[in-house]
């Protein structure tokens, strides 16, 4: 779906625009993202402002309804009901911007099913996945290997997020070793869910080991997909290659059915005590307002 209106954009430098987001929950009333077609609309309309012109609406889904033909098929028929409200809208956010979808896998079990392209992100073989109760479980490692012999190419979402890591991050390095991608927040890297999420956020970035950042977006009232103020992060650190790498060239390769490129290191984006404490006064009374 294009939406036809306003011209595009010309105010953000080029490797600002045309970035493509992975992971939103804009289809309405059917998990605990938009509520309503308006609010996806508006949703979409922000995007479209912050420079993002290719959506992913990925709505929750467990992995264990892949084992109850049933179950699945009612979920999956409620999800294309809106999807299609949703496409079929008149009235859409001005400037360009291409809707497309997948949905956010929950591993509850470890051995889903993934054959139904609608499962996937854009119907190619990656697939974003993310723990159950943004907690690490055992045997995800291998859980993750498994899905890549069968010739998935899982992405895990927000991987910064999850407790149960330990300190140095070794077990994401192991989902990284068997073929999983990593999926940031740009949330995270803003303190939105914690000081801790920032941390690990800015380590995966000094380790060069995050391939697209994303924004979890839930399309409520009042608020953004957090698509600016990363983009501000990312240029106070000279480092807007790497924002492109991850906000734009990566999700896109993704689309295509391609591997996402390597992206550099990035030296100490971690901020000083008083830059910490400007965004802290910034942001106060804002909360992270995605699950």
């Amino acid at each position: 779906m294009r939406t036809k209106g306003a011209v595009t954009p010309t105010n953000l430098p080029h490797l600002d625009r045309d970035l493509t987001d992975l992971h939103s929950h804009l289809v309405p009333g059917v998990d605990d993202g938009s509520a309503t077609l308006e609010e996806a609309q508006e949703a979409l309309a922000r995007f479209r402002e912050a420079g993002v012109v290719r959506v992913v609406a990925t709505p929750h889904l467990e992995g264990s309804l892949t084992h109850d033909p049933s179950a699945l098929a009612a979920r999956l028929a409620e999800v294309d009901a809106a999807w299609a409200r949703l496409r079929e809208a008149p009235g859409l956010p001005p400037g360009e911007v291409t809707l497309l979808r997948g949905h956010e896998v929950l591993l509850d079990v470890p051995d889903p099913c993934l054959e139904d392209p609608r499962l996937r992100l854009a119907g190619t073989p990656f697939v974003l996945v993310e723990w159950p109760l943004v907690h690490v479980p055992p045997e995800t490692t291998r859980v993750l290997s498994r899905l890549v012999e069968e010739g998935w190419r899982p992405v895990v979402a927000h991987p910064e997020r999850y407790r149960g890591l330990d300190p140095d991050l070794t077990l994401v390095g192991e989902w990284r070793g068997v073929g999983a991608y990593l999926q940031g927040n740009y949330g995270s890297l803003l303190g939105l869910y914690g000081r801790e999420a920032r941390r690990r956020a800015c380590l995966l970035l000094e380790r060069g080991w995050l391939d697209l950042l994303a924004s979890d977006f839930h399309g409520r009232p009042g608020l953004s997909p957090q698509v600016d103020e990363a983009r501000g992060l990312f240029r106070e650190w000279g480092a807007l290659e790497a924002f492109s790498l991850l906000g734009r060239v990566n999700p896109g390769r993704i689309l295509e059915g391609e591997a996402p490129l390597p992206v550099p290191p990035l030296s100490s984006p971690t901020p000083s005590w008083w830059e910490r404490l400007a965004r802290k006064w910034k942001r106060r009374g804002k909360e992270p307002e995605c699950t």
